[in-house]
């Protein structure tokens, strides 16, 4: 199937996109920051769009987009830059939490920002991930024991 060729059913793919892209925007933030998230995330859909009779068919078609857009991310291969905490707009959000966060390997990070930020469930985030259920609870860990070290937090009990 060549470039710009639509899918068979492009209502089918507007529900896929409706449904897929607020939660891979999220994790591919968590991944690349605001701005590469983003790009990335617009490539992986085109592709998608062209490639959509055989993306339907996979089992995990919104993992599998994810992946690519990870592998497009990959080439800038620039550290994830997150936006600077505004203490004023957001008290409640410790200010040198963004730069920890990029300071996290990448699967910690999407983890962990998944989990804790948006609320994801474990095995919402193995699916994305194509990883178990165990492997992401062992990414949340590591994540979260590393940003205490980088913020200086101690867990007292």
């Amino acid at each position: 199937m060549g470039a710009g060729v639509p899918p068979v059913d492009g209502d089918e793919f507007t529900e896929f996109f409706r449904d897929v892209e607020p939660r891979l925007r999220r994790a591919l933030v968590a991944l690349c920051g605001p701005e590469d998230g983003r790009d990335a995330l617009a490539e992986a859909l085109t592709y998608a769009w062209q490639n959509w009779r055989r993306i339907r068919e996979m089992t995990n078609p919104a993992g599998y987009v994810y992946r690519v857009a990870r592998s497009r991310a990959r080439r800038r291969r620039r550290a994830p830059v997150f936006p600077v905490v505004e203490v004023e707009r957001m008290p409640e959000v410790e200010p040198g939490l963004p730069g920890a966060l990029a300071a996290l390997p990448e699967r910690q990070r999407v983890a962990v920002f998944l989990v804790y930020g948006c609320e994801w469930s474990h095995p919402e985030v193995a699916d994305l991930m194509g990883v178990s259920v165990s492997t992401v609870r062992n990414h949340l860990a590591r994540g979260l024991d590393r940003l205490r070290a980088l913020m200086e937090v101690r867990v007292d009990g």
